[in-house]
């Protein structure tokens, strides 16, 4: 499955977010969105999920307008993981994830969104937290739930807004590997806003650095992550080096 997305903008107030964005990620990818804060990364992503409605320009799924598509078909093709979970109502992690098997369920859950369920939670790793309520979880890793709960839509793109922001080094690599592997077995796309420059450079096919609301650069991470384009972007005087799966590894060393 094919996103293509042509000409996109989107602004608050009167004030554009992001300009004029044109972007193709195909089967099988993992792409990252970087930039600093404020460059457009989440907007983009909401925009992707029609959280938001771009003013101009149009987001194809295998050359289908997502605008026009119907929201169980929609919720079929896009899973989105937010920056962050909230909920208010005290509900069980494995009650929670299996609200992700809405766009798939008729009227009444079966078996099989059960074994679904609970075969997610077992890949996440998370299976021992299934009967534990999510609000008595950390933020870590109630971010692992919002995750399972889009896997198991079994979309044909995963949308993930910065998804290691609540966790320690090993829980990011954990997220990271995780999403690497669904793209590759599962034969998925994945797009992701990142902060994290070295983890995009680490599991990315494409990297698309944002300035402005507007596409700086992209490619693959080798000819983004270059200590021009970080320093024009970022404001930061940055070393590159390769490092040891030879992927580009980036030492900051001032602001300028």
């Amino acid at each position: 499955m094919k996103l293509a997305i042509t000409d996109l903008s989107f602004g608050y107030n009167g004030k554009a977010t992001i300009k004029d964005v044109f972007l193709e990620v195909e089967r099988g990818e993992v792409v990252s969105l970087v930039g600093p804060n404020g460059a457009g990364k989440s907007t983009l992503i909401k925009c992707i999920d029609r959280i938001l409605r771009p003013q101009r320009g149009t987001v194809l799924v295998d050359g289908k307008a997502a605008s026009l598509m119907g929201s169980k078909d929609f919720s079929r093709m896009m899973g989105y993981v937010p920056q962050s979970t909230k909920e208010i109502f005290p509900y069980t992690v494995f009650d929670i994830v299996l609200m992700g098997r809405r766009p798939h369920i008729g009227w009444r859950v079966t078996g099989g969104d059960v074994k679904v369920v609970a075969k997610t939670l077992k890949f996440m790793g998370i299976e021992q937290f299934a009967s534990r309520y999510f609000d008595e979880l950390s933020g870590g890793e109630k971010q692992k739930i919002a995750m399972a709960r889009a896997i198991v839509q079994e979309p044909e793109i995963l949308l993930l807004d910065e998804p290691t922001s609540n966790l320690d080094i090993k829980h990011q690599l954990e997220v990271m590997r995780t999403v690497r592997l669904l793209v590759e077995k599962g034969g998925i796309s994945a797009i992701m806003a990142m902060h994290d420059l070295n983890l995009a450079s680490r599991f990315s096919d494409k990297i698309v650095m944002l300035k402005d609301g507007r596409v700086f650069e992209m490619g693959r991470p080798e000819s983004v992550l270059i200590p021009e384009n970080i320093e024009k972007v970022y404001g930061v005087r940055a070393e590159v080096i390769k490092d040891s799966t030879g992927r580009p590894y980036v030492m900051p060393i001032d602001s300028i």
